[in-house]
């Protein structure tokens, strides 16, 4: 194809901010780009990184992106689960899906996890990938499935600040894109949470199915970008839908903590503040399944240069301008 002459001065692109944390190695990232080559695209988006879940059957979460929060501490909400490392709890199952299982504690006395509120009697997983990979903006999106819809369940994708450790929770912010409680089996919520806006000030919404969407398939993602956060949901097999956004003009006296690199956790949780009393109908082990997590950043939008047309303006001219004069020399002629 013939290049035309403007081309290269109406190349200049305008492009959104993604941050990846220095600590991925160009190995890491060559060997992401190989194996993440076959995640589709979005329009409007070009994939920056992914996690596809494609290891062996059996395996852990890959260890150059995730990492494994333990403990029984409550994790600030009175959760009643202990989280481990093992696989039992977290794994790839082989079919391109990373498994987070909630399990009942046969013997908790035997067991030897404290928790605070005594031995333990539920395990389950909460990887995060602070330190590994952090982003600012971007479209952040998950597929996954859901466990059933009983009371106390609660599984989530979300993030927290990447300077945590500096300012505290929740100056750091807090972006919780899906979370799933079974004592509301039709909804999802996405949230934010900063400083005045946290626990039951939190600022987010919902959105409901009409329908328990426990067991199902949804696809989830925010469109982040400076001073705006916006959520969607989709079912497999149904439009997507956007159900909430959130700007700086929504927060308290305009304390808006979202526009530095934020990390991301994936965990399923019991009881609490939140997921509420167990249900009777709560049977064990339950699964949260994540197909993928991707982080795609807006694609380039050209932006015409002024010279570009100045120089196409004085070029319409001078052609004009010999025309003119050849006309004038035939007619001499």
């Amino acid at each position: 194809m013939r290049s035309h002459p403007l081309r290269p001065l109406m190349a200049a692109l305008l492009i959104g901010g993604v941050v990846v944390a220095g600590s991925m190695s160009s190995a890491a990232l060559a060997a992401d780009a190989e194996a993440d080559a076959h995640a589709p695209g979005v329009y409007g988006w070009t994939l920056a990184w992914s996690d596809e879940f494609d290891g062996r059957s059996g395996s852990p979460a890959d260890e150059r992106h995730w990492t494994y929060e333990t403990g029984g501490n409550g994790w600030g909400n009175q959760e009643l689960q202990y989280y481990t490392d093992s696989t039992d709890n977290a794994a790839h199952d082989g079919e391109g899906n990373l498994v987070i299982t909630l399990r009942e504690v046969d013997d908790p006395e035997a067991a030897d996890l404290d928790c605070w509120y005594g031995p333990c009697e539920f395990t389950s997983a909460r990887l995060m990938s602070k330190g590994d990979v952090e982003f600012a903006h971007g479209r952040i999106e998950t597929r996954v499935k859901l466990p059933d819809g009983e009371a106390g369940i609660w599984p989530a994708f979300w993030g927290l600040g990447g300077n945590l450790h500096d300012v505290g929770w929740p100056r750091s912010g807090e972006i919780d894109i899906m979370e799933y409680v079974g004592k509301s089996p039709e909804e999802l919520f996405g949230t934010v949470h900063g400083p005045g806006y946290t626990g039951g000030d939190s600022i987010g919404d919902t959105y409901g199915f009409g329908e328990n969407i426990g067991g199902e398939w949804v696809t989830v993602w925010v469109e982040w970008e400076p001073h705006s956060i916006r959520w969607f949901a989709q079912r497999d097999g149904d439009e997507s839908v956007e159900f909430f956004e959130v700007t700086p003009d929504d927060v308290p006296e305009g304390e808006w903590v979202f526009d530095h690199p934020f990390f991301f956790i994936a965990n399923m949780a019991i009881g609490g503040n939140f997921g509420g009393p167990i249900g009777d109908d709560l049977t064990f082990p339950q699964e949260y399944v994540i197909d993928y997590v991707r982080v795609y950043k807006p694609e380039p939008t050209p932006e015409i240069v002024p010279i570009a047309i100045t120089v196409g303006a004085a070029a319409l001219v001078g052609a004009v301008v010999l025309m003119v004069v050849r006309r004038r020399r035939r007619s001499v002629r």
